[in-house]
């Protein structure tokens, strides 16, 4: 009995470690290889325009960002989060396609089959739009609740308290902020691929919705990493009305009052230009980063995983002494 759970574990941490390493080799993935390398040629553009006198090398790779602490628990968080995709996250990603089989149903019920369906290249074409928009206008509300409902803040803070940016600090994120998001993707897969579905007339098999989407192919490759790193790249003024820059994603990290709630559109900069959170580039300069002075109780996994649970249990603790103060 104790071999078998011994097994298990053994089986569990292999899968776990497979995953880590297969977000090198996916193209899904932000830290596949080729995007990789796209953000260091990137990265060799802003170097040459900044007159660094450091090397190439050392201004890429500073000890100070990729062997700090805040860098070990992004590197730590990564894995972990694995482990909890595996576990929780993975056997639940059918039911995107079980909501794209009831939301087509419940269409053909009301609406009746399509008199005209859409064709295929136009399926694919309109499909790879209304995801794109519809996925970033919900992040950006989701983003946008972590930070104003409190009670989501508490985990939010999580991601905001690395000291330091790389590109791993994308998946620093506490795991109840990863079932979230993973519950937003899932739901929105679902629904539009129900819709398009109907409106295709099934010519399309429903595991080709799931292939790599341009949009998100480009934003991959056009230097996403260097959102989460010390490389400020900028785009031009009119450009980052539109689209959301990396160094812009940088102010919305910085633990400056002012950038506090700002820049929180994920590929889009327009729901932040319609609702007043957006701030460009050029009116910011230098930006450091983190959510107190005092960073100590965000500086280890364990601290991370705890600390959201440890607020509420000190604030539950504190309204129950103060009811009792007033009885």
């Amino acid at each position: 009995m104790l071999l078998d759970y011994i097994k298990e574990i053994y089986y569990l941490l292999e899968e776990t470690i497979s995953l880590s390493l297969s977000y090198f080799v996916n193209t899904n993935k932000r830290i596949h290889v080729l995007y990789l390398l796209t953000s260091i040629i990137l990265a060799f553009y802003v170097y040459k325009k900044s007159s660094i006198k450091s090397s190439f090398i050392k201004y890429l790779f500073p000890k100070k960002i990729w062997l700090s602490k805040s860098a070990f628990v992004d590197y730590s968080l990564f894995c972990f989060n694995s482990l909890v995709k595996i576990v929780l996250i993975g056997p639940y990603i059918i039911f995107g396609f079980y909501i794209a089989f009831y939301t087509d149903e419940f269409l053909t019920v009301t609406f009746g089959f399509p008199k005209e369906s859409i064709g295929i290249t136009q399926t694919l074409v309109f499909y790879t739009i209304v995801l794109t928009v519809l996925n970033d206008l919900f992040s950006y509300i989701i983003h946008l609740g972590m930070h104003k409902l409190p009670f989501l803040w508490e985990f939010h803070k999580i991601h905001h308290s690395a000291t330091s940016l790389n590109p791993l600090t994308q998946y620093r994120i506490h795991p109840f902020e990863l079932i979230i998001n993973n519950i937003r993707s899932i739901l929105i897969f679902g629904l539009v691929t129900g819709l398009f579905d109907y409106l295709s007339a099934h010519q399309i098999d429903k595991l080709v919705f799931l292939g790599v989407n341009i949009f998100h192919f480009i934003f991959l490759l056009l230097g996403a990493n260097l959102r989460h790193s010390h490389v400020k790249l900028k785009y031009p003024k009119f450009l980052e009305y539109i689209f959301i820059s990396p160094f812009q994603h940088q102010i919305h990290h910085s633990n400056n009052p002012k950038h506090f709630n700002k820049n929180m559109g994920s590929k889009f900069a327009l729901w932040d230009w319609m609702l007043g959170t957006l701030v460009l580039s050029k009116s910011v300069g230098r930006i450091s980063f983190g959510v107190d002075k005092d960073n100590s109780q965000f500086d280890s996994l364990l601290k991370n995983l705890l600390s959201p649970f440890k607020t509420f249990t000190y604030s539950i603790t504190r309204m129950i002494k103060k009811k009792k103060h007033f009885n």
